[in-house]
């Protein structure tokens, strides 16, 4: 008969100094998180928190397993992590209590604590968030050749979000040194699995992508010890990514603030809680001959520094307003005077190419800058901005990717967070829909979550805009999107000489740059172009034509109509005063000003639509700032408020025209 035998435990491999840590670490997670409850039900804490009590055995044991120089990215459940990661406990503590000495400056708060020196690169408030900024610092790692590994802790409900599979596929593609480790508690806020997931195990979707993937007790810390290891050792020896799942259950509800009706079972809490992490990691030591005097010993040192923690950072002040706007973005560097579109060394060349060889000269100075994005590589895209450039900087660096725009942007974000300078080509600028997330929460605002330390320099760049019939999923103009949010710099370049200036200083930048590069400017713009690098000032307007009588700010490709309207006009003896913003956010408000105060007048044309579009913001800056100035109501022409049409008869006659602007300058003058 034959006789199972159980598996010899793996802490038998393990010293006694080692479970010690382990369970000091153990205690050390469970009292802070404990504390913090407290201190939320008295007001201290406030906002929100949500507590990892539980589940503290994926935290110590994962974060053992990982050098001090890898990443870890957590989700809003991430006091653990940080703590098991080497993050001092007095920041963290303060950071809750929204001081100045907190990790971030007490502006990013529970759900955004980060230590970049551990490698820490942040919780996240958005689900799911994680896994892509993960893969992304991994993709910087194998870049750079460090030898780092990345790993990204996310809960159940996360791996029903479609960056789970996207980025699931992409660093098995690219045998990224990762490891995904989902905290399995069962209850995505309070959906059961059962409820929310076709399959009983989510480990098992990791043979879909051809990884390794594996169940675990996610209450044994030397469980979880042992599988990480395995991973890291994996990761780093170059063959790709592992996922490891790992059941637990949190014993409070989903966040402090949340008043939910029960709906959790009491024997199921019983069950859990009999698994406590802490107990069992106890009963090794008693195991191993640990006096009970020691066992107690670990844990009132761990709640002695959780109490230092505390009355430190009550003592520390409270962040000032004059804290915000710095962590917005980091200062701009000051460009040298532009050699000008006469340099001696100008030619003539298309938009296009001008795109093409700011990209080119770029990668050539800064071995860190490298373009991502659908058909970037081996055929150049689909508008040929990068042809050619795989022979000059390879495949690493032009990186045809998977069409999985929410992928490619979260991984440029992770990868910009750790070191690279990636530019993001959005194929039809249309779908930066599906980069929401990636551009607005992640990208623009992880500077200021941070305290306004660390640089996020990435670019976003891609052709938006009508006039060749691309009906009305290709041809949006979208800029006013991103001009309403802070921490983002928006760059819409209507001339070559502007578009490899331009998008030179958007990749020298250290911050999150959306480009836009209108698609008729592509097939109809060439001019003086230097051949030598140059970059043009951030948020610095060109007066492209002088005049006294009317001013017309004009963006993209309705500065060609605004400056054939100008000539036509000037016929009747009407000077206009053409100016291109060229950067939209920041925007250059004096030299627009400037101008109306000259001219009295305001003609303001985009292809956007007109309401809620960005000429409505030049109109209100120039009514509040310059309103005794003005001799006539500022006019706004946009696009008709229809979504683009197919037909190109209509399709013109939506989009503003030379006549749309010749009629907006003579109502100004003539009313």
């Amino acid at each position: 008969m034959n006789r199972r035998v159980a598996p010899p435990d793996p802490a038998l491999a393990l010293d006694t100094a080692t479970l010690e840590r382990f369970y000091r670490d153990l205690c050390r997670i469970r009292r802070f998180d404990e504390r913090v409850i407290e201190l939320f039900n008295t007001g201290v804490v406030k906002g929100t928190a949500h507590s990892c009590v539980g589940q503290e055995a994926i935290a110590v044991g994962a974060c053992a397993a990982l050098g001090e120089q890898d990443y870890i990215v957590s989700h809003h459940r991430g006091h653990g992590h940080c703590i098991a990661k080497g993050a001092d406990m007095t920041r963290m503590m303060a950071e809750l209590m929204g001081r100045a000495t907190g990790y971030c400056g007490g502006l990013g708060g529970s759900m955004h604590i980060a230590a970049l020196d551990k490698g820490i690169l942040g919780a996240n408030g958005i689900v799911g968030a994680g896994i892509g900024l993960g893969s992304g610092a991994a993709l910087s790692a194998q870049m750079r050749r460090s030898g780092q590994v990345a790993l990204a802790f996310f809960g159940d409900g996360a791996a029903n979000e479609g960056i789970f599979h996207e980025a699931f596929n992409m660093a098995a593609l690219w045998k990224l040194p990762m490891v995904y480790f989902c905290e399995n508690n069962q209850y995505g806020l309070s959906t059961p699995m059962a409820a929310s997931t076709s399959i009983d195990r989510l480990s098992k979707r990791a043979a879909g992508y051809g990884m390794p993937g594996e169940t675990i007790d996610g209450n044994d810390v030397v469980a979880v010890y042992e599988s990480v290891a395995k991973a890291v050792a994996r990761a780093r020896a170059g063959e790709g990514p592992s996922f490891i799942e790992a059941m637990t259950w949190r014993w409070g509800d989903h966040s402090m603030r949340a008043n939910l009706p029960k709906y959790r079972a009491e024997a199921e809490e019983a069950e859990w809680r009999a698994r406590d992490a802490i107990l069992r990691a106890a009963r090794r030591l008693e195991e191993r001959q640990v006096l009970p005097a020691r066992i107690v010993g670990l844990l009132d040192e761990a709640n002695s520094e959780v109490e230092a923690a505390i009355e430190d950072a009550k003592a520390a002040p409270e962040p000032t307003m004059e804290a915000l706007l710095p962590a917005v973005s980091a200062p701009h560097a000051l460009v040298p005077s532009e050699p000008g579109a006469s340099a001696p060394d100008a030619r003539e060349i298309s938009y296009v190419e001008a795109i093409r060889e700011a990209i080119d000269q770029e990668m050539a100075r800064d071995a860190s800058v490298f373009v991502i994005g659908e058909d970037v590589g081996a055929i150049g895209g689909i508008f040929a901005c990068t042809r050619g450039l795989i022979d000059k900087h390879g495949p690493e660096r032009l990186r045809d990717a998977p069409i999985s725009e929410n992928a490619i942007s979260t991984f440029a974000v992770g990868a910009a967070a750790t070191g690279m300078r990636p530019i993001v080509e959005i194929q039809i600028f249309d779908f930066v829909t599906l980069m929401m997330d990636s551009i607005v929460n992640q990208a623009a605002k992880f500077r200021y979550m941070l305290g306004g330390v660390p640089k996020m320099p990435i670019v976003f760049r891609g052709p938006q805009g009508g006039g060749i019939r691309l009906a009305a999923q290709h041809s949006q103009s979208l800029e006013a999107w991103f001009c309403h949010v802070p921490g983002l710099v928006v760059m819409a370049p209507s001339t070559p000489y502007d578009a490899k200036g331009l998008l030179t200083a958007a990749i020298r930048d250290d911050n999150p740059v959306v480009f836009l590069e209108h698609k008729l400017l592509y097939v109809q713009s060439k001019g003086p172009v230097p051949a030598a690098p140059y970059a043009i000032q951030i948020g610095k307007a060109d007066i492209k034509r002088a005049g006294c009588d009317v001013t017309v700010v004009a963006t993209m490709a309705m500065v060609a109509p605004a400056l054939a309207a100008a000539r036509e006009l000037a016929r009747e003896g009407i000077e206009v005063e053409v100016i291109d913003p060229r950067t939209l956010r920041p925007l250059d408000t004096e030299t627009i000003l400037e101008s109306v105060r000259k001219t009295h007048r305001l003609v303001v044309v985009h292809e956007g639509w007109t309401k809620w579009g960005f000429g409505s913001e030049v109109a209100a800056m120039v009514m509040e700032e310059a309103f005794d100035w003005l001799d006539a109501p500022v006019s706004r022409i946009g696009m008709r408020d229809v979504p683009m049409p197919y037909n190109d008869t209509l399709e013109k006659a939506v989009i503003p025209s030379q006549a749309d602007i010749v009629a907006a300058c003579r109502a100004v003058l003539y009313r």
